[in-house]
């Protein structure tokens, strides 16, 4: 089965853009209006992060969103073939703000939001990056599309490292100089460990990995704040979070983090993807840790 879906996904990809776009305003239109894939999940979500809009601006918020997010999966597909060249023309970084970290032999952390295209991320920083690229990931459940994302997203040596596994996959790689990716709005798995906070003003629970990691390997934590250029073109600016993580009191780069991403999605909120329950579980200050 990996075999057959690596080679459809590799076929599809040879596309040209404008055909694979205009698949994917097709597939919009369907998901919308037809389908209406989680749109009440979308709009709820709209709802508690802006409660100052109108209905009519979130709706327009949210058509904006589902286009966006049917690009982005044609995006992935074309991934598999897509030239390193046409990557880094489309996804763009300050590397010299992640080389000067590089020259002083420091571990940095790339904290990432669930921001259109991350995958352009993992991929185009471990392609021109100096680091060895170590990538943290939630394993898919179907085991053969698994292994078809870890190949995709390793098509430039970047080393896969599974959030459930950690410690294990982490290891080999403990006595490299790296550059670990963290998508750190992630749902946290165990809410009793996690730090709460408020997000857009309700509470909802933040994974400790990254905060906990960078305290260990004491590494320069940064923020990548993605921007839309335009269709198909992203830029990241690259913001520092800090450069002594052992010296800040616990919970602040988790803070600093939440703070960089709700300023991000206040920009380009159409660019977020809304479709997972980031306020679904409910807050209990007899049972969960505060910050």
């Amino acid at each position: 089965m990996y075999y057959v879906l690596y080679g459809f996904f590799y076929l599809i990809s040879l596309l040209p853009f404008w055909l694979l776009y205009s698949i994917s305003y097709i597939a919009y239109l369907l998901i919308y209006y037809v389908i209406k894939y989680r749109k009440n999940v979308v709009l709820s979500n709209l709802a508690i992060a802006f409660p100052d809009k109108t209905n009519e601006e979130r709706k327009r918020i949210a058509k904006k969103f589902y286009k966006n997010f049917t690009d982005n999966f044609i995006e992935v597909i074309k991934l598999f073939s897509l030239s390193p060249a046409q990557l880094q023309k489309r996804m763009t970084w300050d590397y010299e703000f992640l080389d000067k970290y590089y020259k002083e032999k420091r571990n940095v952390q790339l904290h990432l939001g669930h921001f259109f295209n991350w995958e352009y991320a993992n991929l185009s920083v471990s392609l021109a990056s100096k680091f060895s690229v170590l990538v943290v990931y939630m394993p898919i459940a179907n085991k053969a599309m698994d292994k078809v994302f870890i190949k995709l997203r390793t098509r430039f040596n970047a080393k896969m490292i599974g959030a459930t596994t950690f410690l294990k996959d982490f290891k080999p790689y403990s006595k490299e100089q790296s550059c670990l990716v963290f998508v750190a709005d992630q749902n946290a798995g165990h809410y009793n460990l996690a730090y709460w906070l408020p997000f857009f003003g309700k509470m909802v629970p933040f994974v400790t990995g990254p905060e906990k990691t960078a305290r260990l390997n004491n590494s320069v934590c940064v923020y990548a704040k993605f921007k839309k250029i335009k269709r198909g073109y992203y830029h990241a600016d690259l913001i520092e979070i800090t450069t002594s993580p052992r010296q800040l009191a616990e919970g602040e780069i988790t803070k600093r983090t939440r703070g960089l991403i709700e300023e991000n999605i206040r920009e380009q909120p159409e660019d977020y993807l809304w479709t997972h329950r980031r306020w679904k579980r409910t807050f209990d200050p007899a049972k969960h840790r505060a910050l």
